[in-house]
């Protein structure tokens, strides 16, 4: 029925053309009246296209010589030189109307091509801007189908392609419609050809057996790596080409975007291999070292204790016992370091928070690293009104503890070791200090990566260099952050701050 609109618009373009022509004769002459057939062919041109206009131009000059050319009612002319105007306006009309067909045709070729090419950039956008491959194949099928005005489309790569399938669906009917097998295949190549293959389920078809489910191959280098299936609306027979074209070029995109998924993901796990590479080489380069060191005077110790030839004096007995309890304490932190950055890689960092004075916290470290700042004056600055903060106890004494010991490390004999704490703008900042040589400027942000370890002028570099990256991640798995403060003229000063929030709530 759609069909003979065409010739239906030119029968009445022309029908009211000559009722115009009726009501105008005898005030204008015939012959110029009939100039109006050409705007109808025209409209009918614009509106209908190369085939309505010649049947409106046929129409148009039957029509005006039945009524207008002696003897009317007749298709007989009596006159001559009316014979070859009829002739010419027929002509006139043919070619004014196949005229403006095709220039309509050029429009709507051009409005087509805009919308192709404004489909296809949005659907390689979503598909560029999106990392994640399963959320931007579900993008790229509902963005085809609601362009295509299609009731459903589906997606499906291969196992290895990293992605499940998805499907696009107007409804749950059109849903079931293109899962259901039984239904007539389409098989489109992108290079326009196509086959069809009758494919029999297990199941029963329901609904109309006369729908068919299109199948566009999503090909990469001539391989095969999924299929898109494509189901029009039920009120339209076939697809046009332009629109199998589009799904092949969707097709061929998508490719694309399931070969770089595979390539990224091919490059994600080889960067994982090479830093663990270098991981493990840095691994074995300091334990190598910060190992077997303090194992050595431990058994260098112990062994000279051992001696029963030798009579060790008291103060000698007692160096080598502080000897190796102080390489054991140092053997236990690198241990204890390798052991928290093990965990922080393996993503088993969860802070277990609680309620903490910190005053209490910072003693305790004062305490604790006490031996290791023997040769140095701790001067603590806590007011006593802080607020309690909610931390895991254990992972911000480690991060405290870390920065005393490299303050301790790398600072002179007898020169202060600053820890301070003070509230700051909706968070506790905790700063440690020492009068050493400082850290560079080109080096502040360096120093918290795993296994860096500056080289001091002067000064033997001890430690696997994982003090400042453990404490960077305990002080980010508490939402906080640690930084060098680049303002400190005397020395190194380290500073992080935690979240405060009410103890109520």
């Amino acid at each position: 029925m759609r069909r003979f609109v065409p010739y239906f618009a030119a029968l009445v373009a022309v029908a009211v053309t000559t009722l115009l022509i009726q009501l105008a004769v005898g005030r204008t002459p015939v012959a110029n009246l009939s100039m109006l057939y050409l705007v109808a062919v025209l409209v009918v041109a614009v509106a209908y296209g190369r085939t309505a206009a010649i049947a409106a131009s046929i129409l148009a000059f039957l029509t005006f010589d039945w009524f207008f050319v002696p003897p009317t009612h007749q298709l007989v002319v009596a006159d001559p030189e009316e014979v070859f105007s009829l002739a010419l306006f027929l002509i006139t009309a043919v070619v004014t109307g196949t005229l403006a067909a095709r220039e309509r045709a050029r429009a709507n070729e051009a409005r087509r091509g805009e919308f192709e090419a404004t489909l296809l950039y949005e659907a390689a956008f979503r598909i560029a801007t999106e990392p994640d491959l399963d959320r931007a194949l579900s993008a790229v099928a509902e963005h085809f189908r609601a362009a295509l005005d299609l009731d459903a489309l589906g997606i499906e790569v291969d196992p290895e392609s990293l992605a499940r399938p998805v499907i696009a669906a107007r409804d749950d009917t059109s849903r079931e419609a293109l899962r259901s097998t039984g239904t007539e295949l389409r098989l489109m190549e992108p290079h326009g050809t196509s086959r069809s293959v009758r494919i029999v389920g297990p199941r029963a078809i329901t609904g109309d057996r006369a729908r068919r489910v299109r199948v566009v191959p999503i090909s990469v280098s001539g391989n095969r790596v999924g299929r898109l299936q494509v189901l029009p609306r039920s009120d339209v027979p076939d697809l046009g080409p332009s629109d199998e074209r589009m799904l092949a070029i969707a097709g061929a995109q998508l490719g694309l975007a399931i070969e770089r998924a595979r390539l990224r993901k091919g490059a994600v796990d080889a960067e994982v291999l090479r830093r663990a590479d270098e991981l493990k080489t840095e691994l074995l380069h300091a334990v190598s070292h910060e190992l077997r060191t303090p194992l050595a005077s431990i058994l260098a110790s112990a062994g000279s204790l051992r001696q029963r030839d030798v009579a060790w004096t008291e103060r000698e007995r007692d160096e080598f016992a502080s000897a190796i309890q102080d390489e054991a304490l140092r053997l236990d932190r690198v241990v204890g370091n390798l052991l928290d950055l093990s965990r922080i890689e393996n993503g088993n960092l969860v802070p277990h928070k609680a309620w903490h004075d910190v005053g209490a916290l910072v003693e305790d470290v004062a305490g604790k690293m006490r031996p290791i700042t023997a040769g140095h004056t701790v001067r603590l600055d806590v007011p006593e009104d802080l607020p309690p903060v909610e931390l895991d106890y254990v992972e911000i004494q480690q991060v405290l503890s870390n920065l005393v010991e490299n303050a301790a490390k790398f600072s002179p004999r007898g020169t202060e070791i600053g820890i301070r704490v003070a509230q700051d703008d909706g968070s506790m900042r905790f700063e440690v200090s020492d009068h050493g040589p400082g850290i560079p400027a080109a080096e502040a942000d360096r120093i918290f990566a795993p296994f860096v370890r500056l080289q001091r002028a002067g000064q033997a570099t001890r430690g696997v260099g994982l003090g400042l990256a453990i404490a960077k991640r305990f002080v980010e798995a508490h939402a906080g952050t640690i930084w060098v403060d680049r303002r400190a003229t005397d020395g190194a000063r380290v500073v992080f701050t935690l979240p405060v929030q009410p103890s109520g709530g």
